[in-house]
């Protein structure tokens, strides 16, 4: 297993109207991340609030490629970001207990905090399709490309973790500098990984690591 310490490369915020920080996701644009009472879209270059979505936001947050999907107490729902109108609305697996969230080839994937597990969902009725297990607290979920990485938070102490899809099993892990939580966890795709900072209320910049 490889590891390594995170290579922290930009901070935002802490932003107004936002206390904590939960869930992130990237449209390709625009970082989305859960603000509590509102969804707030940040644009990564500038470091400005381009926008906001008043809808109920606690946790995780993903992104389908037209739809956000964000997890509000024990529900998640599924968002159009254009309109701000509710789409549908999933049961959450963890009935409140759920944490990150992503998107990948027709499935959600809901991180389980102190279950230390992630669920692979149907995002259009909510079943649970397979479990993930890990020995850690889990917060966000993020896939990039073929590769599955996901957050940790327990003891004050954060690491960013890339695992075999499948076994579960620990491949690579990334260190978060003492003090940095990561509540959650999205990539733009390339280099960048946009982490929740929690009660911080800021998002930070980790670089993922070169496949060279």
């Amino acid at each position: 297993m490889k590891r390594a310490k995170a290579e922290l490369l930009r901070e935002y915020g802490p932003f107004e109207d936002a206390p904590s920080i939960g869930g992130v996701t990237f449209d390709g644009e625009r970082v989305w991340f859960a603000a509590g009472e509102r969804l707030a879209a940040l644009d990564p270059e500038s470091g400005a609030v381009v926008g906001a979505i008043d809808v109920a936001a606690h946790a995780g947050t993903a992104f389908d490629g037209r739809h956000i999907y964000q997890i509000a107490g024990d529900v998640i729902r599924r968002i159009d970001p254009a309109t701000g109108a509710l789409v549908a609305t999933i049961p959450a697996p963890g009935k409140g207990g759920d944490s990150g969230l992503a998107y990948a080839e027709g499935a959600l994937y809901v991180g389980q905090y102190r279950e230390r597990c992630i669920h692979e969902i149907d995002p259009e009725t909510g079943d649970i399709r397979r479990t993930i297990r890990s020995d850690r607290f889990v917060t966000g979920v993020s896939f990039v490309g073929d590769e599955f990485w996901h957050a940790t938070w327990e003891d004050e102490a954060s690491e960013l973790r890339r695992i075999d899809p499948e076994s579960g099993a620990v491949l690579e892990t990334l260190e978060m500098p003492e003090g940095l939580t990561v509540s959650g966890l999205e990539s733009d795709g390339g280099e960048r990984f946009f982490c929740g900072g929690g009660s911080s209320g800021k998002v930070r910049v980790v670089r993922r690591p070169s496949r060279g």
